[in-house]
């Protein structure tokens, strides 16, 4: 990418979005715009399709999108179906007619069956039934692959899909109700050594598998895919390692300095027996991830901090 390229990020004041923006920055890319929802509404097909008609960017990284937990997915099922749908299809179909040749639409491991092989790779994407809780979310992301696959065969563009695992970092969302699993421990965690509880409840029983990625690392890898002028296929990124909820929860309690008991509540879901990312398409491409779980967690809680506590 050229240093002055005008770059879009959509959705820069999310967790992804702002690592993405941060690293360009970094990187010193002189032309990053960015819209927040009261300038340019995202469901609004008309005003994106003009917005974008009228900045024409070089590059637009799609990082915005309705998330939550397994709560959130399994009660709001309608809204997150709709938003995504529309959020993807306003801004993929707008940077077509706006002539936007590069893009990058960003996914999430949900895409894959709940029971695909261990570590999951890309050729496992409609291969078998989804996770049922998060089904709606899962279905309006493998859409948004397939529409920017659909542009690459008929227009000839260069729309590529990245899947990131799990994500946690700066400006992560704590919110109890709808958020996914490492902020809600960090928040529950902070709580009750803030009470000086004596027991910490974690939902599940504490033996699904799950990978986590650092949000500024998986910035990193996206725009790297962009440097790099990648034009093939789907490509996960993660760290190609995971942990069971419990040592997750052992590992939060141990960085934010919580002495007391860990119970797991088995009445509350699990989800998905494991999710592990096979990320070799990734590695042979030239990258990995560098910040550890531990060290993650730390700039996470200092987050939480600064931001909430």
């Amino acid at each position: 990418m050229d240093q002055n390229a005008k770059i879009f990020v959509a959705g820069h004041r999310g967790m992804v979005g702002s690592a993405i923006v941060r690293r360009l920055q970094r990187a010193g890319y002189q032309n990053v715009i960015t819209r927040a929802r009261q300038e340019l509404d995202l469901l609004n097909q008309q005003a994106v399709h003009d917005f974008l008609r009228a900045e024409k960017p070089d590059y637009l990284f799609i990082a915005a999108a309705k998330v939550g937990g397994i709560q959130a997915n399994n009660v709001y099922r309608a809204d997150f179906i709709y938003q995504n749908l529309m959020i993807e299809a306003n801004l993929i179909h707008g940077a077509h007619l706006a002539g936007v040749q590069k893009l990058m639409f960003l996914g999430s491991s949900c895409i894959y069956p709940k029971m695909a092989p261990q570590p999951m790779s890309e050729d496992a994407l409609l291969t078998g039934p989804l996770e049922p809780t998060n089904e709606p979310y899962a279905i309006a992301k493998i859409a948004g692959i397939k529409m920017c696959e659909a542009y690459n065969a008929q227009y000839g563009r260069d729309y590529i899909s990245v899947m990131p695992t799990n994500l946690y970092g700066i400006n992560d969302n704590y919110d109890l109700n709808n958020s996914h699993v490492l902020p809600a421990l960090i928040r529950k965690t902070h709580e009750a050594k803030v009470r000086g509880d004596r027991e910490l409840v974690v939902w599940g029983t504490g033996t699904p598998m799950r990978e986590f990625l650092y949000a500024d690392d998986l910035a990193d890898a996206c725009a790297y895919l962009m440097e790099q002028d990648y034009n093939g296929p789907l490509v996960n990124i993660g760290t190609g390692t995971d942990v069971t909820i419990r040592e997750l929860a052992e590992t939060v309690t141990r960085v934010l300095g919580f002495s007391g008991t860990l119970t797991f509540d088995s009445s509350k879901p699990d989800g998905t027996p494991r999710k592990l990312m096979n990320v070799s398409r990734l590695t042979q491409l030239g990258w990995r991830a560098s910040t550890s779980l531990e060290d993650g967690i730390r700039l996470a809680y200092q987050d939480f901090l600064t931001r909430h506590a």
